[in-house]
């Protein structure tokens, strides 16, 4: 058996994030509520008259995508190989579903993916080049 890539994994679990905050900021547009309503009315303002919540759950959604999936401009670059990036934006994109009501989910997947992210990260992983590819392992006694 093989050993677990825990980058690729944090990558799945942050991809299904990724693509539940698309669809609730969609969902938003129609529907705008935001989660904490039930403590205060001060933050109706994000979601209602206009959809700033919703339109920036969206871009959230939209870039982690590109980048988790990669895009082809964005595969094999420094922004795409970096652990320490996505420990910065996740809490973000995080924070700006865990506003909206429909996000909440994704909000709580962010988390997970970021506390995997972190797990890859501190045991050293790397982010290679090629997307979805494995690792080079350096074969010790060979020359």
């Amino acid at each position: 058996m093989g050993k677990l890539i825990k980058n690729h994994w944090a990558r799945l679990i942050v991809l299904t994030a990724a693509v539940y905050q698309v669809a609730a900021a969609i969902h938003g547009f129609f529907w705008p509520k935001i989660f904490w309503d039930f403590l205060t009315k001060n933050l109706d303002v994000a979601v209602k008259p206009l959809p700033i919540l919703q339109i920036i759950n969206l871009i959230f959604g939209i870039f982690i995508f590109a980048w988790e999936w990669p895009l082809g401009f964005l595969a094999g670059s420094s922004l795409h190989r970096s652990i320490e990036a996505r420990l910065i934006v996740l809490p973000l994109a995080g924070l700006a579903a865990a506003l909206l009501y429909q996000a909440t989910n994704p909000a709580i997947y962010y988390s997970v993916g970021m506390i995997v992210y972190f797990w890859a990260y501190s045991e050293g992983e790397i982010v290679v080049e090629k997307p979805w590819g494995l690792p080079q392992r350096v074969r010790s006694g060979r020359v």
